[in-house]
């Protein structure tokens, strides 16, 4: 059996002694809840089981580490295309720079701006990240619930004419920003939702997803090119009866990166797509973190994870897919791939899979591999310089989990800003 957690009591209320609890009307109580969460848990350590890949100390520790801020260039995703842009600059956000919030079917506000004693918000906001604590304690989240100051609230009524864009901005070389996001899509409407931007030196999100039955949210995000910057992530989703639910992410850079994606399948025929490529290298560490729950008949969930590695980056996949009894007729896919471009990368993965129903088809596979000599030989006999070359069938090895983009045009820009990358990184 093994040994209760031994709390870090001193470190956790080190870190909260550096913050201060907002008392913002209705999020009051919940903010409060996941304070006592917060408490009950400890911040996390190296002996947490699913942390034991990745050093949490940077990101619990109280002073923030500085970060130099990169002269970036980069445009943010579907720059010059309809898009309804919102602006945070170092976690704040901005208004000069962000359009007008109002779009037809579709209703924004800010978590900043919610004082009042009722909002929608309210019987959202630390909802999911509650129930995605067990079984697996995600402390670094119920630090946000509780301290974040700002993020977005969107109340889905329509089918919205255009994304939603979310651009993180920074000017600090010390910025330490939380950001707490909440979604709700009602029956039978739509949202693409972007995110985009070096946000800050370092960061930790909570995004908080509920799709409601026949709705359908896609996300995609890019992370780069700061790449001092450390952040920690977690999207909580709820699916209903015939909903959609597809997230993913390219990284680019990052010193430490740990992106959570923990999805539960609560109405029958519901599909959960999760994917995402990420290209480091050398002082880069790369964490995705996935906990799907079927709880619900005929549902389908897909994990697809591909990471190009070089010059000593670590990427780390744990994956878990949980079938609960009654969750018959489930399909659950998971996949996690890496390419080492060299010998002094490496790749560590931990596949789940926990099922208790008798008619599902899961699968889970991992590989680590080197560039396919074969296929590199092929182009250089015709011609193609082996820097090229080996740019191309690194970019077909990411394919798989770019092809998880629905919408081609956001596909063909993710796929512009990798081959970017490594056209940068050539040695």
């Amino acid at each position: 059996m093994a040994a209760p957690k031994q709390i870090n009591t001193t470190e956790t209320e080190a870190r909260i002694s550096t913050l201060e609890l907002p008392q913002a009307g209705w999020s009051a109580v919940s903010r409060a809840d996941a304070l006592a969460r917060l408490r009950a848990m400890g911040l996390p350590g190296r002996r947490d089981e699913y942390w034991k890949f990745t050093r949490p100390d940077a990101l619990v520790q109280s002073g923030t580490p500085a970060a130099e801020v990169f002269d970036n260039d980069e445009a943010p995703l579907m720059d010059g295309q309809p898009c309804l842009r919102l602006v945070f600059v170092d976690g704040v956000f901005d208004a000069d720079a962000s359009d007008d919030l109002a779009l037809e079917g579709i209703e924004i506000s800010r978590l900043a701006d919610t004082s009042a004693d009722i909002h929608w918000a309210q019987s959202l906001h630390g909802t999911l990240e509650t129930a995605g604590q067990t079984p697996v304690a995600r402390p670094l989240a119920a630090l946000t619930t509780a301290f974040a100051t700002d993020g977005v609230l969107i109340r889905v009524t329509g089918q919205p004419a255009k994304p939603v864009n979310v651009i993180y901005n920074r000017a600090s070389y010390s910025a330490d920003v939380m950001l707490h996001h909440v979604i709700k899509l009602e029956q039978g409407t739509s949202l693409t939702l972007l995110e985009s931007g070096p946000a800050a030196a370092r960061l930790n999100t909570v995004m908080e997803v509920d799709v409601a039955d026949t709705a359908a949210f896609h996300h995609i995000r890019t992370q780069g090119r700061d790449h001092q910057r450390l952040a920690a992530t977690h999207l909580f989703g709820r699916l209903g009866a015939e909903s959609t639910f597809k997230s993913f992410t390219m990284t680019a850079n990052g010193k430490m990166t740990r992106n959570e994606c923990i999805l539960e399948l609560t109405g029958d025929d519901a599909v959960a797509h999760v994917a995402g490529s990420c290209v480091g290298d050398g002082d880069f560490h790369h964490d995705d973190t996935v906990f799907i729950t079927h709880d619900a008949v005929n549902c389908e969930s897909r994990q697809v994870f591909k990471k190009v590695l070089r010059n000593g980056a670590t990427g780390v996949f744990q994956g878990k897919i949980l079938v609960k009894a009654g969750a018959q007729k489930t399909d659950g896919y998971q996949i996690s791939q890496s390419l080492l471009l060299d010998g002094d990368s490496q790749f560590l993965a931990k596949p789940e899979l926990e099922i208790y129903a008798d008619d599902v088809a899961c699968s889970h596979g991992s590989t680590s591999g080197a560039i396919d000599e074969e296929g590199l030989f092929y182009l250089r006999s015709r011609g193609v310089p082996v820097d090229q070359a080996t740019d191309l069938l690194t970019l077909a090895f990411l394919a798989e989990a770019v092809q998880e983009i629905e919408d081609e045009d956001l596909r063909a820009d993710i796929e512009t800003r990798m081959a970017g990358w490594l056209e940068r990184h050539r040695s």
